[in-house]
């Protein structure tokens, strides 16, 4: 094994163990660096620690492989215009308390 390099600084935990593993799945021997600083921050989320290395002579296929990858993961997904999902999300939140509330006093009187 050769010098392990760094490909990818990963925003959390998660997001790197999601590209290693998918570098894993592409026969790339990774390995996650900083896993255990995200502990050092407390119950705030630590962004940024998190590095992936792979050994040299495997940078330019998992260059490839993360670039494809970041790729596929900026795309925005098209909502249709007439639906307003926060809008809806919002109203039916409120009914359901709105019963529940209802429910509460029918019970207590």
């Amino acid at each position: 094994m050769g010098n392990m390099i760094i490909v990818y600084k990963a925003g959390d935990i998660t997001e790197a163990h999601i590209v290693s593993g998918l570098l894993n799945a592409n026969n790339i021997e990774t390995y996650v660096d900083g896993y255990y600083l995200q502990g050092g921050i407390g119950d705030l989320a630590a962004m940024n620690f998190v590095n992936i290395q792979v050994d040299d002579k495997d940078v330019p296929l998992a260059k490839d492989i993360i670039t494809e990858y970041e790729s596929n993961n900026t795309k925005q997904v098209e909502i249709s215009p007439g639906i307003k999902p926060a809008l809806f999300s919002r109203s039916l939140a409120a009914i359901i308390l709105f019963i529940i509330f209802m429910l509460i006093i029918f019970i207590i009187i």
